[in-house]
């Protein structure tokens, strides 16, 4: 990581001013189209969750807002941003899970597939020191049903700074399929401009092979 220039950073208002609330962060509910993402997993055999979690990352690693962070009150920037995934188990409890982004989907995939295996074997949290790191996005999903609003359980004695993404259940409308995104970030990090800049590349990324 490495410190941002704040004095010369076309947001430093924005963060003072949005940093001093006790609720900074905000949240967008879209949907993307993910029928060409679904169709390719589903004729290369793979994973669907692990192919738009890939692709999900990618974009944040191309927005720098989504790499910025907050450490003892200065901003600073994450070289690279890593998955930590909560991870469902068939008794209906969840853990926490850390896979390192690699650009490479199947370097990605082969780690993923590591930490749902060690999940999957696992009971409690696994809250462990992955899970706490700052260069990673906060992803979870809720399969169950189509997503239309969410909020976030939160610590407002914890200064966190990380975005955080959750996937609703994919559904179909006709022969194209969509599929639910919620967005939380700080505000004093970014605006609805930056979320809807990620929004645009992940997009890109899905209809992409």
């Amino acid at each position: 990581m490495k410190k941002l220039d704040f004095q010369n950073w076309n947001r430093k208002e924005h963060f003072e001013f949005f940093s001093s609330f006790d609720e900074p962060f905000f949240g967008v509910v879209s949907e993307v189209d993910s029928t060409k993402a679904y169709d390719f997993s589903k004729n290369n055999d793979r994973s669907f969750f692990a192919h738009y979690l890939h692709k999900s990352l990618t974009a944040v690693n191309e927005i720098p807002e989504f790499k910025y962070r907050i450490l003892n009150n200065e901003v600073v920037v994450c070289n690279e941003v890593h998955s930590a995934a909560t991870i469902g188990r068939p008794d209906g409890t969840f853990a926490f899970s850390f896979a390192e982004f690699d650009i490479d989907f199947h370097v990605f995939q082969k780690r993923l597939k590591k930490e749902i295996e060690e999940v999957q074997n696992s009971s409690g949290l696994r809250f462990n020191e992955d899970a706490k790191r700052l260069d990673t996005i906060h992803i979870s999903s809720f399969p169950w049903h189509k997503l239309t609003g969410l909020t976030h359980s939160r610590n407002f004695k914890y200064p966190d700074s990380v975005p955080k993404i959750t996937f609703g259940k994919m559904y179909s409308i006709g022969n194209e399929y969509k599929l639910p995104i919620a967005i939380n970030v700080h505000h004093g990090l970014m605006d609805g401009f930056h979320v809807a800049k990620f929004l645009d590349v992940f997009q890109e990324l899905l209809d992409s092979e």
